[in-house]
């Protein structure tokens, strides 16, 4: 019941399966011969056992060299991979026992050596950083080239010497191969690895660039609760407190005085709906879609009406749109066309407003310019207003500027880059 657990610890379940197969291959390969084996003549075993058959070991094969095989097997379901680097290295020291000791003591589990290197070479990958896995590769080689050499020294004590010339050049080509092949193995290892690591890196940047993203979102809509708040309070709030003080006095008035107290209703009536429109616009800025499926263009229409309704003068507005905006960018513009039309209302005792929407050689560019009293913007920039449209804007990746000077006006411009966008 623990290896599957074991398997899905695992940092490449599917390169445990392959260790497995690969190791399964080779240890039916050594162990069960070739039905033509038994026709050839008997070639000397080069092993030393071999040439030492009365060493004590050489009776416990080949249970000695099955058994070191299948733990190291097993040694792969559980890896080293803490930070405790004295474990890591007796780790990797008992695979090359286990390997010296498959290979060793029996011709037929000699040629298992190659595939056995090639998995110490996989695993070191796993468990060490790069100076370790150039240091396992290296070692990997030495020691089947010391295994080679000394396979070489047992053939000479029993081949001839052309046999012997002929052995001596297939393990220089075998061990070039084998060589090759480490390398092979430990780039492709690094690959996979650096590519690994780097989803892995951008999975923590997407999840943190999710918890910012929602931590702007949280704030973002707490500082519009504040601003609505602030809202009710300046407006809505002063209008309420008015209309009361004149109802108050029209009660007082009503018996002794009724024509005053008439002027004081027909006052209250007018602070009611004040306040009444006050209500309206803040139920306006908490919508979530502020456009309900209208145009912008539309809205912006929308929004001159009310703006002439409320103080008299009718913007003059002009709006060239090439082809539909995507719905974030017709938000931002909706809600800094809002904006600034509320600051205008509210601070610019302005006699006219102009309006200009258009998109400009891949930019969208928004002007809105009054005629009214101005302001220093040294001393008049950190209203919230002014900070929430331009941080509609940065957002967007665009640019806000404002231009104005006590008695001059003010101008603002938006520019948003559309390119970014599509």
């Amino acid at each position: 019941m623990s290896h599957p657990i074991q398997i899905k610890k695992h940092p490449f379940p599917s390169l445990l399966y392959l260790e497995w197969i690969l190791l399964a291959i080779t240890a039916l390969t050594a162990v069960i011969p070739p039905p033509l084996r038994r026709f050839r003549h008997k070639a000397p075993e080069l092993s030393i056992c071999g040439l030492f058959p009365d060493l004590s070991i050489c009776n416990l094969l080949p249970e000695l060299s099955i058994y070191s095989l299948i733990v190291f097997a097993l040694m792969g379901l559980k890896l080293p991979t803490n930070n405790n680097q004295l474990t890591k290295v007796i780790y990797t020291g008992f695979e090359i026992l286990l390997i010296l000791t498959t290979g060793l003591f029996g011709e037929r589990f000699a040629r298992l050596f190659p595939f056995l290197y090639i998995i110490l070479v996989t695993r070191s990958c796993l468990i060490f950083k790069l100076p370790g896995r150039l240091l396992v590769t290296s070692l990997s080689f030495t020691l089947f080239l010391l295994t080679t050499q000394l396979k070489y020294q047992l053939f000479n004590f029993q081949a001839s010497p052309q046999a012997q010339e002929r052995f001596r050049f297939l393990s220089l080509n075998w061990s070039l191969v084998f060589g090759l092949s480490l390398v092979f193995v430990l780039l492709m290892m690094n690959a996979v690895l650096s590519e690994r690591h780097s989803r892995e890196k951008l999975a923590i940047a997407n999840e943190k660039l999710r918890q910012y993203a929602m931590q702007i979102e949280n704030q973002a809509t707490l500082e519009e609760r504040n601003r609505i708040a602030r809202e009710i309070h300046d407006s809505l709030g002063h209008s309420l407190t008015a209309l009361n003080l004149q109802l108050e006095t029209a009660l007082k008035l009503w018996q002794s005085n009724p024509g005053k107290a008439e002027t004081f209703l027909a006052t209250a009536k007018e602070l009611g709906s004040k306040a009444l429109k006050d209500v309206r616009q803040s139920v306006s800025t908490m919508r979530s879609n502020p456009l309900q499926e209208q145009s912008l263009e539309r809205a912006i229409a929308s929004l001159s009406e009310n703006f002439h309704r409320s103080n008299g003068i009718l913007p003059i507005y002009q709006i060239n749109l090439e082809y539909p905006l995507p719905p974030e960018i017709n938000t931002a513009i909706y809600r800094i066309t809002q904006e600034s039309l509320t600051n205008i209302s509210k601070y610019a005792y302005a006699t006219e407003v102009k309006l200009e929407l258009a998109t400009i050689r891949g930019n969208l560019r928004l002007i809105i310019q009054d005629n009214g009293r101005g302001f220093d913007l040294g001393q008049n920039t950190t209203g919230f207003g002014l900070h929430s449209m331009r941080d509609r804007t940065l957002a967007l990746g665009g640019e806000f500027n404002i231009n104005s000077a006590p008695g001059s006006g003010c101008k603002i411009t938006v520019n948003i880059p559309l390119t970014r966008l599509t």
